[in-house]
């Protein structure tokens, strides 16, 4: 094996599993257990003002994502996954992660209703 970028990408995207499963199982646990739900769906730095009607969402987001993560972590040091899988399931599943937050947080911002 010659390292090269793409095996030096390869290795950095393995890397990144670990903390970002991490953060994410973290947030779950802070908006699920500890019922802090500061960080749920914010825009620009501001919160909704109905938070933890959000919280279960994301929480579920969070935990979908992190379990996904910890899967392919797993499967990589089994041996099991061959690197186009585990890329694409890692690649998406960041991808939809980051899309989906960004949904609730928009949906939560909205304003229904007369006002």
């Amino acid at each position: 094996m010659v390292f090269d970028v793409s095996v030096a990408m390869t290795w950095l995207l393995f890397l990144a599993l670990f903390p970002i499963s991490f953060y994410w199982l973290r947030r779950a646990w802070t908006i699920a257990v500890k019922r802090d739900t500061s960080e749920v769906a914010l825009k620009r730095g501001e919160a909704p003002p109905n938070q933890a009607k959000y919280a279960p969402y994301a929480v579920i987001i969070n935990l979908i994502g992190a379990g996904v993560l910890i899967f392919v972590i797993i499967g990589i040091v089994a041996g099991s996954l061959e690197y186009e899988t585990w890329s694409a399931i890692a690649g998406s599943t960041i991808w939809l992660k980051i899309i989906l937050d960004f949904a609730l947080s928009r949906h939560a911002h909205m304003k229904f209703g007369r006002q």
